[in-house]
């Protein structure tokens, strides 16, 4: 017997109504990602694996998938090599090439690699798939695509000002109302972490705390002290776990915990333009908050970073997120270009667009009309009217088969197809249509004209 097909986990095939929703969501990005003045770039699925490994810290690289190399690829391992079952040593002689993991990363390299032919600053959108060895869990998945934008070659805060307003305006055209975007920035954390004597530890210090949602209060300490900060820096950061209040309130309170660190100082300035900014121009949908715990355990972010959490009432992991990354380009040798941006979650936006059940009913319409088959003469004399609605941006198809008037009646409802058109000798003669109505169940001969009047509403 043949083996039954499966699919890896992780992964998933998308049926036609879902693939319809999915391009609605992806339309209304890319429309955005174009009116605020974003240009389309696409990169390779994979890349050298030193272009991805080290820049997405240690938990980053081990959700990285590595591609074998092709041919006998063990042949150029020696056996005192083989023997030491290391895998971070045998992995590079294996392996020379890897999924990409995200696409901020390919896009530094492309960057760097295209750097006399684009004008800085430079707005890129991308919308790929990207591959991750997580868990696979709700909302979770080991290949989604992600949408992004960026912006390298401009230090402004100003960038960060419209990334808010264009995730406000997206989730808005979306009718997502009361997303929430979080914001922080990583040289708060990089003063909180001096303050509290644990510079050192910057980045345990900071993948620990992003857990905060997911671990809760004593998971974290109980991960910081794992890393090695001590139980009086910890005691130290307490503050941090209970901080409530208006984003005016807090950047007071930061203002105070910082004092004496000037690159928490210089985190908390950068945070109260953005935020003023905001207040003044206004959001039509979304709540900016600020998030003193939200550290996106990425090592390259240096500046402001992003978190969007759908509404309340949806219980769903982050759906968008991002953040500046200074030097982000220097790692591939081209220092001084200063980059911010954010990504959108796809497949984390439809979960919760399904489940508040905001898709329009027009997302998921497939064909308007049917034409029956009841031979070649016929079908010739319907592919004719089908041709003309086609022009006129009606989906209309031909039942492709001279089959049984029930069977293709029958696919029309399983189609939910609303209208059926039969034309046989009689309508050919006086060149007409018998249009009937799948929901009504009426039916009238009409001409063309008629027929394109009413399938056109």
């Amino acid at each position: 017997m043949a083996q039954k097909p499966s699919i890896a986990k992780g992964t998933r095939d998308f049926t036609p109504e879902e693939v319809t929703k999915r391009n609605y969501i992806v339309n209304t990005i890319k429309k955005y990602f174009e009116v605020f003045g974003f240009l389309p770039i696409e990169t390779p699925s994979f890349e050298n694996s030193e272009t991805l490994m080290g820049k997405y810290g240690d938990e980053g690289d081990r959700l990285i998938f590595k591609i074998l190399n092709s041919g006998d690829f063990l042949s150029k391992v020696n056996d005192e090599l083989f023997a030491k079952k290391d895998a971070n040593i045998l992995t590079p002689k294996i392996s020379e090439k890897a999924l990409r993991y995200d696409l901020t990363v390919p896009f530094a390299r492309y960057v760097v690699m295209h750097q006399n032919e684009i004008d800085l600053p430079f707005k890129r959108y991308q919308i790929q798939p990207v591959w991750r060895a997580d868990r696979p869990q709700k909302g979770r998945f080991r290949e989604f695509y992600q949408c992004d934008a960026d912006v390298v070659g401009s230090t402004s805060l100003w960038q960060e000002v419209e990334f808010v307003q264009l995730y406000d305006t997206v989730f808005n055209s979306l009718g997502l109302k009361n997303v929430t975007i979080k914001i922080n920035n990583r040289k708060i954390l990089s003063g909180i972490a001096e303050v509290i004597g644990a510079k050192d530890k910057l980045i345990d210090f900071t993948v620990a705390l992003d857990k905060l949602d997911k671990i809760g209060e004593d998971g974290v300490k109980k991960e910081m002290l794992e890393k090695g900060i001590s139980k009086e820096a910890i005691e130290k950061v307490q503050p941090l776990f209970a901080f409530d209040g208006a984003n005016a309130e807090k950047l007071k309170s930061l203002k105070s915990l910082l004092s004496k660190s000037d690159e928490g100082t210089k985190g908390v300035e950068e945070l109260e333009f953005i935020l003023h900014a905001i207040d003044a121009i206004g959001l039509k949908g979304a709540v900016l908050e600020l998030d003193v715990t939200l550290a996106r355990g990425l090592n390259y972010y240096t500046g402001a970073i992003f978190e969007v959490a759908a509404p309340a009432e949806v219980k769903m992991g982050s759906i968008g997120g991002g953040g500046r990354y200074d030097d982000l380009t220097g790692i591939f040798g081209l220092k001084d270009v200063s980059g911010v941006g954010i990504s959108f979650g796809l497949d984390r936006i439809y979960l919760v667009l399904e489940e508040l059940g905001l898709f329009p009913g027009s997302v998921s319409e497939n064909t308007k009309v049917l034409f029956l088959n009841f031979g070649d003469k016929e079908a010739l004399y319907c592919l004719k009217a089908i041709t003309k609605l086609r022009e006129a941006g009606i989906k209309a198809e031909l039942y492709p088969d001279n089959a049984k008037m029930k069977k293709q009646m029958t696919y029309a409802n399983k189609r939910n197809v609303p209208y059926v058109v039969l034309a046989g000798s009689k309508e050919i003669d006086e060149a007409t249509f018998t249009l009937k109505s799948m929901n009504s169940g009426t039916q009238d001969t009409v001409s063309f004209q008629k027929l394109l009047e009413a399938v056109q509403h």
